[in-house]
C-alpha cells in the first residue's frame, strides 16, 4: 500500500504554513518504517494540481488549518474527509475551499484514495509571517502524537531519529520537497 501525507499551506501566511512547517518537522525527527510506502510531500497551495499525484495512492493524509468557529487557536482535528465534523468548515484560508473543491471533484469521477485530515484552528494569517502563533506552536506535539498513532495502526512505525526543534524548521521549510519534485 502506498500512503501520502501531504503537507498543505502558504508559508507566507503565518499559521497558514502550518501543514508545510509540520511535514518538514516530522521528516527532520523521524524515519518511517513498515510494511507499506510512505511519502511526505509538500503541497503547498497547488491543490488541483496535486490530482495526478494523489491517485498513485492507496491512502491520503492532509495536514492543514481548519476553520472551526468559536474554537481556539491550536485546537487540533483529525477526522475522516467522509465524516467532516460539524463544527468544521472551509473558510479559514484562501486555499482551503480550493483544497476541498479538489477533493470533490476527485469523489466525482471516483479517484479520492481514503482520505484523512489532520487541521489545526490558525491564529496567525497575516503575509510574510515567517512564523507560528503560540496556539498552533503549542499544538505540534498533540499533531505528532496524533500522526505516528495513525500510521501505527495501519502498520507504519515512526522511529525517532533526532530532536528537533519547530522554532528551527520555520526558517527553512520553503527548502522542503514540494510537488513538483516527486
Amino acid at each position: 500500500m502506498k500512503i501520502l501525507v501531504l503537507g498543505i499551506g502558504n508559508l507566507l501566511f503565518g499559521d497558514e504554513g502550518i501543514g508545510v512547517h509540520f511535514i518538514k518537522y516530522m521528516g527532520e525527527k523521524y524515519n518511517f518504517e513498515g510494511e507499506h510506502q510512505l511519502d511526505i510531500v509538500d503541497g503547498g497551495t497547488l491543490a488541483q494540481r496535486l490530482i495526478p499525484i494523489i491517485v498513485e495512492y492507496d491512502r491520503l493524509i492532509i495536514i492543514d488549518t481548519i476553520n472551526a468557529p468559536g474554537v481556539k487557536a491550536g485546537e487540533v482535528y483529525f477526522f475522516d474527509f467522509d465524516a467532516v465534523p460539524d463544527t468544521v468548515d472551509w473558510q479559514g484560508s484562501a486555499h482551503e475551499v480550493e483544497m476541498l473543491q479538489t477533493l470533490n471533484m476527485m469523489d466525482l469521477i471516483g479517484d479520492r484514495p481514503p482520505t484523512m485530515i489532520m487541521g489545526v484552528v490558525p491564529t496567525i494569517i497575516e503575509a510574510t509571517e515567517f512564523s507560528l502563533s503560540e496556539g498552533v506552536s503549542d499544538a505540534v506535539p498533540m499533531m505528532e502524537m496524533t500522526l505516528v498513532n495513525h500510521l501505527k495502526t495501519i502498520g507504519i512505525n515512526a522511529v525517532k531519529k533526532q530532536d528537533v526543534d519547530m522554532q528551527d524548521i520555520l526558517p527553512n521549510s520553503f527548502r522542503a520537497l514540494d510537488a513538483y519534485s516527486v
